[in-house]
């Protein structure tokens, strides 16, 4: 109560949220434009039947069941910044551009969306030819296939504009705000399928453990993510001038998941991939293989998906988190570690720790990701299988950073007050 009365005390938060909420709005009226020329009912029982691009569906708010003009969504802007940073972490060159400060980090920005728009093209082409079986039978294939690209194309980059304007100028990260509104507004159809379920008599026990699953997955995710492992720290005391300094002790605090919901959302959205590459290559072979054997609550499809979980996590961490540069700033500034030496000693002390940590996040993770499935299979209760703890996860991970943003500002206003 007391942070949204603080809301309504600050014109400034008032106006980025009011920013942020105007660009959701467009954001969803777009996802409702459609791109002529489709049998949308014919697309629907598509989408319905089959689990993987239910979920991609998720991601997008709907748009790619209703083919509209926002239907790649947000993910192709999210796949180029994957491919931005492992580049920028294994090439010197992006990574001596990225340690530039601000204009290294605009010019990375810029490449990311050259790619964005190569990867775009790339799937609004697997798209169209993909969705070619659904073309009404009065439209030419040929003029369908240049308006559907350029539409599709057109859409990613809006979006992408759009999250570029969220962050910059609204409240929290405009890329996870947009996937995060896109979940929340298929909420209305789980309940509606999920009440469906019961009308057509499904044991209203299996769907009220379903439920309580998912309620539990959902309290999990907020204790881990909040979750932190504290490394204590004493300062020596040092006199300078006629002035003693340090002599207090503190901590570092150390998150069990450094990366956030970002690894959950770069390994989903890679995990398209190979779908894309299905539909683009004419072997009839290959697409039943993965027709049969990549599906959401497939042992391949799920296999992958914990093995990048635990690579972005543990990526994650590497690019986020230096044990050499954290214990060189410690003995710069006089301080230690309790019972560890200060130098070699208190990197490796830190390394083993954030080691331990990030094996223990990407678990949480995996497991997160495969217990919805376990649990629809096991209660025969698949109403819920877009909602899995991918999207849970989300759903949690950017209310809670959302909610930190708007305290930290709050914070820095009052502080501000308190000085003038």
């Amino acid at each position: 109560m007391e942070r949204l009365l603080s809301i309504f005390k600050y014109k400034d938060l008032q106006k980025k949220l009011i920013y942020t909420l105007l660009m959701l709005l467009f954001y969803r009226l777009g996802s409702h434009i459609p791109i002529s020329g489709i049998d949308l009912s014919d697309l629907n029982n598509l989408v319905n039947s089959n689990s993987l691009i239910s979920f991609i569906d998720l991601f997008s708010g709907g748009s790619l069941s209703r083919f509209s003009i926002f239907a790649l969504g947000i993910l192709p802007y999210i796949n180029a910044s994957i491919i931005m940073q492992l580049m920028s972490f294994v090439i010197p060159e992006l990574k001596s551009i990225l340690e530039e400060g601000e204009a290294g980090r605009k010019r990375i920005s810029q490449l990311t969306r050259y790619i964005t728009v190569v990867l775009a093209l790339i799937q609004a082409l697997v798209i169209t030819f993909g969705f070619k079986s659904f073309i009404l039978p009065n439209v030419s294939f040929g003029f369908f296939l240049i308006y559907s690209v350029i539409g599709l194309v057109a859409g990613a980059c809006l979006v992408m504009y759009i999250g570029e304007l969220m962050t910059e100028n609204g409240i929290g990260n405009g890329a996870s705000i947009l996937i995060f509104i896109g979940i929340i507004s298929q909420m209305p159809f789980y309940i509606k399928n999920t009440y469906g379920l019961i009308q057509s008599g499904t044991n209203p026990i299996s769907v009220f453990a379903m439920i309580a699953v998912l309620v539990f997955i959902i309290f999990s995710i907020v204790i881990i993510q909040e979750a932190q492992r504290k490394i204590g720290v004493q300062y020596a005391k040092r006199v300078v001038g006629r002035k003693m300094y340090g002599g207090q002790s503190t901590f570092i605090p150390l998150r069990l998941i450094q990366g956030g919901v970002l690894p959950i959302i770069f390994a989903s959205a890679l995990l398209q991939f190979p779908l894309v590459i299905s539909n683009f290559i004419p072997v009839e072979m290959i697409k039943a293989f993965f027709a049969k054997y990549y599906t959401y609550d497939g042992i391949l499809y799920n296999g992958l998906f914990c093995f990048l979980i635990f690579f972005f996590t543990y990526f994650y961490t590497a690019i986020s988190f230096s044990p050499v540069e954290l214990s060189q700033n410690i003995k710069k500034y006089g301080g230690f570690i309790m019972g560890v030496r200060p130098g070699k000693p208190t990197e490796k002390f830190l390394e083993s720790i954030v080691t331990k940590l990030t094996f223990f996040g990407a678990t949480f993770l995996s497991l997160i990701a495969l217990i919805p499935i376990v649990a629809a299979a096991t209660t025969n209760v698949n109403s819920f299988m877009g909602l899995g703890g991918t999207a849970l996860l989300i759903i949690v991970g950017v209310s809670l950073d959302l909610l930190k943003q708007i305290d930290s500002f709050i914070l820095q206003k009052e502080y501000e007050g308190m000085v003038n």
